[in-house]
C-alpha cells in the first residue's frame, strides 16, 4: 500500500497577495479593535499564514479620533516615554494624548501587539490611521471590513 504525503506549502514574499482593507473606528472599542487590526497586519486571518514571513494585508483606520475607551480609561490610562536618561520618563494621560495626537491611540495599540522584530517593524508600515473619514487611498481599491463588537 503506497502511503501518501502531503507537503503544506509555506508563503513567501514573492508569492503573497496583500489585500487592503478599510475600518471606520468611530465608536468602537480601542483594545478589541487594535487585537483585529494587528491580526489582519500580521496574517493570521489567512489561510497560508506563515509566522517567518510578512503575508498580512494593509489596513486604513479611519475616524480614529472617535475611539472610545471603557470605564474610566479615557482620564485614567497613562502612556509613558522613557528617553533612556535619568530623569527622562514622560507620562501622559489618554485625554491628553488624543487632543494632542489623535492617532497615536491606535498606532500604539496596534504596535504593541505585534512582533517586537523586524518583521513587526515591517507590519506597523503597513497600517495607515486618518482622523476624518476620507483616505488617498483609493486606487489601492480598499475592502470596507467590519468587526463584529461584542456590547
Amino acid at each position: 500500500m503506497k502511503s501518501l504525503s502531503y507537503k503544506t506549502e509555506s508563503a513567501r514574499k514573492e508569492t503573497v497577495e496583500h489585500k487592503w482593507f478599510v475600518i471606520d473606528a468611530e465608536g468602537m472599542v480601542l483594545g478589541r479593535m487594535c487585537s483585529h487590526i494587528a491580526n489582519i497586519l500580521r496574517g493570521k486571518h489567512r489561510t497560508d499564514f506563515t509566522p517567518h514571513v510578512d503575508c498580512g494585508d494593509y489596513v486604513i483606520v479611519l475616524n480614529a479620533d472617535k475611539v472610545r475607551l471603557t470605564g474610566k480609561k479615557m482620564a485614567q490610562k497613562e502612556y509613558q516615554t522613557f528617553s533612556g536618561y535619568p530623569g527622562g520618563r514622560k507620562v501622559t494621560l489618554a485625554v491628553n494624548q488624543m487632543a494632542k495626537h489623535p492617532t497615536s491611540l491606535v498606532e500604539i495599540g496596534v504596535r504593541g501587539m505585534l512582533p517586537k522584530t523586524k518583521l513587526g517593524n515591517a507590519m506597523i508600515k503597513k497600517l495607515m490611521v486618518y482622523t476624518e473619514g476620507t483616505h488617498p487611498h483609493e486606487a489601492q481599491k480598499p475592502e470596507v471590513l467590519e468587526i463584529k463588537m461584542k456590547r
